[in-house]
C-alpha cells in the first residue's frame, strides 16, 4: 500500500474533521469530489483507513480516572492469552506486550480510584497473571493523533 501526497494530506484532512464532505476536502487538495471520494474508497479497500469513528470525551462516560498497569505473567503466556483475558475487562482501553521485566502494559479508564483497584484485582486474578505494577495517571499533557507524514 504506498501512498502518494494527496493521498496524505486527504488522510491528514480526514484525521482533523472525519465529518468533512468530499467536496470540502476536494478544496483543500484540489480535486474534485468525485476524485476524493475515489481515493478515499481506495484508501478504505486496501487498510491504510482502517474506519471512521467518533472521538467521545471519557468523563463523559463517567471514566474520570485513568491507570496504566504492567502485567508480569507466569511460563510462557502467549500474547493471544492475555489479549483475551484484556478483552474480557470493558475498562481496559488497549493492551500491548512489551520489552522490559513486564510481559504486557494495560491502559484501563475507570470510574475513580476505588474502580481502578477493583479493575487491577480482576486482572490480577487472571490464572497467568503473576504480579501487576500499576500507575494512576495524574494529568494528560499530549495527547496526539496518529501520525500521517
Amino acid at each position: 500500500m504506498k501512498l502518494d501526497e494527496l493521498d496524505r494530506t486527504i488522510i491528514r484532512a480526514l484525521v482533523e474533521d472525519a465529518r468533512a464532505t468530499y467536496a470540502e476536502i476536494g478544496a483543500q487538495v484540489g480535486l474534485s469530489a468525485p476524485a476524493v471520494k475515489r481515493r478515499v474508497d481506495r484508501l478504505v479497500a486496501t487498510g491504510a483507513i482502517t474506519g471512521f469513528s467518533a472521538r467521545i470525551a471519557p468523563s463523559a462516560l463517567g471514566w474520570t480516572t485513568e491507570a496504566y498497569v504492567e502485567l508480569f505473567c507466569r511460563g510462557k503466556t502467549s500474547p493471544a492469552e492475555i489479549a483475551a483475558a484484556a478483552a474480557r475487562h470493558p475498562e481496559v482501553i488497549s493492551a500491548c506486550t512489551v520489552t522490559g521485566e513486564a510481559d504486557a502494559l494495560l491502559h484501563i479508564r475507570a470510574t475513580d480510584v476505588r474502580d481502578v483497584e477493583r479493575i487491577i484485582e480482576r486482572l490480577a486474578a487472571e490464572p497467568f497473571v503473576v504480579r501487576t505494577k500499576s500507575a494512576i495517571v495524574l494529568s494528560r499533557l499530549v495527547n496526539g493523533s496518529p501520525q500521517t507524514g
